[in-house]
């Protein structure tokens, strides 16, 4: 009888370091592949900010993405990830997050936080970051996450982005991560002189904006063409009414 509790000790140590060795393996492997994604899709693309780089190397992108897709992670595509909502191209993150051109401890209002994975990059470089999802039961996952990680420069809110944050304004930069038809007027008036702003605009076909506010009114430079679902609620009761 001894022989045998024995026996079963050992195999149940045994099993523990097979699973233990099997997810460090597995961590190996997507720290692999964030080495890949950050070299053969963002730098190899013309994204420089070695902060930005940084983070995109750090951030556990795999964390933010359900677990039946976590073997695309790294892919060079958006992904689904519930409710009609995708986690972002990684390209598309970096690209957008080095458009801002953010200094340490700098305000970013994000609108739609989604997965919270472009929140993730955004802390990481030192923002402090102020975050709106619609969605409660999204906000709700990736506060889960985003805190299981150790972030505290994140601020979370469930509401509609189309109205910005208010009560936290005027923020260094405005990153919006749906597109709207037009450019929301409350985001340009929470927005600080010389702030930045992108956001997709566009219905089908949508082109990535960065503007600048100056004390002349707003300067818009049309960067690339993306696809981003749409924003919900004030911005498209505003699309109804116009129609």
């Amino acid at each position: 009888m001894e022989f045998i509790i024995l026996a079963l000790s050992l195999l149940s140590i045994l099993l523990l370091l097979s699973n233990f060795s099997t997810y460090e393996d597995d961590e190996n492997v997507y720290t692999q592949q964030r080495f890949e994604m950050v070299e053969y899709q963002l730098i190899s693309r013309g994204i420089q900010d070695s902060k930005i780089i940084q983070a995109m190397l750090r951030v556990p992108r795999h964390k933010f993405v359900p677990q039946g897709l976590r073997k695309l992670a790294y892919s060079d595509n958006p992904l689904p990830i519930g409710m009609d909502q995708t986690i972002s191209q990684p390209y598309i993150v970096a690209l957008m997050t080095e458009l801002l051109k953010l200094k340490s401890g700098e305000k970013v209002l994000e609108v739609g936080t989604g997965s919270g994975y472009q929140a993730a990059i955004l802390a990481d470089i030192g923002s402090e970051v102020f975050t709106i999802e619609i969605l409660e039961s999204l906000s709700e996952t990736a506060q889960e996450i985003l805190k299981s990680l150790g972030y505290s420069n994140i601020n979370f809110k469930v509401g509609d982005g189309y109205s910005g944050w208010p009560e936290h304004a005027p923020f260094d930069a405005i990153i919006v991560t749906a597109a709207s038809e037009h450019i929301p007027e409350p985001l340009i008036e929470q927005l600080k002189e010389n702030g930045r702003m992108v956001i997709p605009i566009g219905d089908l076909y949508q082109e990535l904006l960065l503007i600048t506010k100056t004390d002349k009114g707003i300067e818009k430079n049309t960067i690339t063409p993306v696809r981003f679902v749409p924003m919900t609620g004030e911005a498209q009761k505003s699309k109804i009414r116009e129609n």
